[in-house]
């Protein structure tokens, strides 16, 4: 049996952490497009805003409503950001532990179980914020005359 160089032990490091960067990727096209909504929400919000002092009052109940939507959306959205960050960061710590497992030759194999599955339930929870704000969203969508 040929004795293990370091190549070869980085090579098999590089092979176990290969699915969870993939993993990051799909994560960072996530936040991509929560933070895109965000930008929509606080971009919309702010035009409503200063609309306000030109606002009819017949008008002003049904626009402090659409505020009121959009801040629910945006702190929908704000903590969907926050579990899908917090899922990146869990799945970098995975990359880590799978690389200091490797080099010093122990047993990461729980470790890394834990921070996978913490990992995939925060990735979860982020999902249902994100689904949360986009029944919020469609909720109070109106199309056609008002």
């Amino acid at each position: 049996m040929e004795p293990t160089t370091g190549i070869t032990t980085v090579g098999h490091a590089i092979q176990l952490s290969v699915a969870p960067v993939f993993l990051l990727s799909g994560i960072g096209a996530m936040l991509a497009v929560m933070t895109n909504r965000l930008a929509r929400i606080v971009d919309r919000a702010r035009a409503l805003e200063n609309r306000l002092a030109t606002t009819e009052s017949a008008e002003l109940e049904r626009a402090h409503v659409n505020l009121g939507v959009y801040s629910r959306r945006a702190k929908l959205i704000n903590r969907a950001i926050t579990f899908c960050t917090i899922t990146a960061c869990l799945i970098c710590m995975v990359v880590v532990t799978l690389f200091v497992g490797v080099f010093f030759e122990f047993s990461a194999s729980v470790i890394v179980a834990a921070l996978f599955v913490a990992a995939m339930l925060c990735f979860f929870i982020g999902l249902l914020c994100f689904l949360r704000e986009i029944f919020v969203a469609t909720a109070s969508l109106r199309i056609g005359p008002h």
